[in-house]
């Protein structure tokens, strides 16, 4: 009975490292691109594909930390 109480947590802990390394990580970027949608064409009203252009966030960078 303890041999198979040991397997049940072995099993809990090797099921929280797999959401730990993979789940977690992907609901963050999932979360950042909501926030980014949200923020961008939601807030500041702009079109979608503008999100998804690397100018548009170079210009918000330099804007952020110009001197």
């Amino acid at each position: 009975m303890m041999t198979e109480q040991k397997e049940t947590a072995a099993v809990q802990k090797s099921v929280w490292r797999i959401a730990r390394h993979f789940v977690i990580p992907l609901l963050l970027v999932i979360s950042l691109l909501g926030g980014m949608i949200a923020g961008y064409v939601v807030v500041g009203k702009h079109s979608l594909e503008d999100v998804f252009n690397m100018a548009t966030w170079r210009h918000v960078f330099d804007l952020v930390f110009a001197p």
